[in-house]
């Protein structure tokens, strides 16, 4: 197996989390079942096998993809192949940081996966070709980045509506137990229907949509140091939901399953479960 993750300079830097370039991967099941983790992805698929989409409960498939495509922020979790005989480039957006590159609100592709050539037009297809062309793994880091700088253009320049977006972004990030919006709000100057609206199109999904994506994320995270045994009322409280009964609803939202059945079914990374 061939992996490998790139972290482009600046201003790329500012606005992507990574990009990955992986073939050769043979795992031993055939589906993942991946989990809401607020953030927007590009994948470019340099085989023109279609990849799947399967229906959550019944497993069938529902949608494919081929080529090229972007995953909007999900606020149900996805079923998809494991990514076996595939080689693809996954490029990873910061949380909020997708947005100077789409010419359409983020919101727009929340909970959705789209055909890359429906939002960046035939320039997505030249640059299928230029990477099925390049001599190295390097060179393919190389072409996407002088694509991606193309695309953002004079966006990827810090604007004062995109800073106060960063601002309430990490403290979701970082303290999402901590979260009291009106107190935000008032720090960064906005009425409160503008500052929803203005994240809900950068971001693609209501601050409150994104708060709890954040608080699931960190009770995860949480599950992932210890599996041996838990407090669920506790952790409940500790991931900043009001209590155990809204903790579960929610965990079953995002993932499919109670807590407990995730311990059992998750895998090394902690936002993916096989489930066939």
């Amino acid at each position: 197996m061939i992996f490998q993750s790139y972290h482009p300079a600046f201003p790329l830097n500012q606005f992507i989390e990574t990009m990955i370039y992986f073939e050769g991967f043979s795992p031993v099941h055939t589906l993942d079942r991946f989990l809401p983790d607020g953030n927007t992805e590009l994948l470019i698929d340099l085989r023109d096998t279609p990849q799947s989409i399967h229906d959550n409960n019944t497993l069938e498939v529902i949608q494919f993809c081929k080529h090229a495509w972007v995953s909007g922020v999900r606020i149900r979790p996805i079923t998809i192949p494991s990514g076996k005989d595939r080689r693809m480039i996954v490029v990873t957006f910061k949380k909020g940081g997708a947005y100077p590159f789409y010419p359409c609100p983020m919101s727009e592709l929340s909970d959705s996966v789209v055909m890359a050539d429906l939002i960046f037009g035939n320039h997505i297809h030249q640059l299928r070709e230029q990477l099925l062309a390049a001599k190295s793994i390097d060179d393919i880091f190389r072409q996407l980045e002088l694509f991606l700088l193309g695309m953002g253009g004079d966006k990827l320049y810090e604007q004062p509506a995109q800073r106060c977006i960063e601002f309430v972004l990490k403290n979701m990030v970082h303290q999402p137990t901590m979260i009291r919006f009106q107190n935000l709000i008032e720090q960064i100057g906005y009425s409160q229907k503008h500052f929803i609206s203005m994240f809900k199109n950068q971001v693609g999904a209501t601050p409150k949509q994104y708060l709890r994506i954040m608080r699931f994320q960190k009770a995860i995270q949480e599950m992932g140091t210890n599996a041996s045994s838990f407090d669920w009322s506790g952790l409940a409280l500790q991931s900043g939901f009001y209590d155990q009964a809204h903790f579960i609803n929610d965990f079953r939202d995002f993932s499919g399953f109670t807590p407990g059945e995730y311990i059992k079914r998750k895998a090394d990374s902690l936002n993916y479960i096989p489930v066939m």
